[in-house]
């Protein structure tokens, strides 16, 4: 079983910018909403030049199953014609202290919100905090793609925006 473990981190100030050294465009769809019983979710991503169906497992928190899978174009676009949420953002790839960090910038009913992702090879793996680094939000299931696609980040209270 494939499993990811992966930390995620509200994003402070624009200083990460400089340090990025690649972006990629994606716009994905979920073909499911929350909810129902539902033990995984099932997103259908479109990038430059890629197509992809993932698999993760329901679960909060930093580990948890994951299958990613390529697509033909034409199949993901007529897949997300499907989907009943969607998420659009561009994902900036940002280098530091021995990690890649990607940093993920929202945008339709997302915009605004601004989240870095870091791989690890193990839950305990330590990892240098860059700067820009904020609140982490690993244990907030409010921050994944497949709940900000069905409860965007425009629709949040104000407390939950700061």
């Amino acid at each position: 079983m494939a499993t990811e473990i992966e930390r995620k981190f509200l994003v402070v100030g624009d200083r990460w910018r400089a340090a990025a050294n690649r972006r990629v465009d994606y716009q994905q769809g979920y073909l499911h909403p929350p909810g129902g019983g539902a033990r995984a979710s099932v997103r259908v991503r479109l990038e430059a030049g890629a197509a992809r169906l993932n698999i993760k497992a329901a679960v909060v928190g930093a580990a948890r199953a994951e299958y990613d899978y390529p697509l033909p174009r034409q199949d993901a676009t007529e897949l997300l014609a499907l989907c009943v949420g969607r998420v659009v953002k561009t994902r900036h790839f940002v280098p530091h202290a021995g990690h890649l960090w990607e940093i993920d910038e929202f945008g339709g009913d997302n915009a605004g919100l601004v989240v870095a992702e870091i791989e690890l090879r193990s839950a305990d793996e330590a990892f240098t905090r860059p700067p820009w680094l904020g609140e982490e939000v690993t244990e907030q299931a409010r921050y994944y793609n497949h709940a900000l696609a069905f409860h965007p980040f425009c629709r949040w209270p104000d407390e939950f925006k700061s």
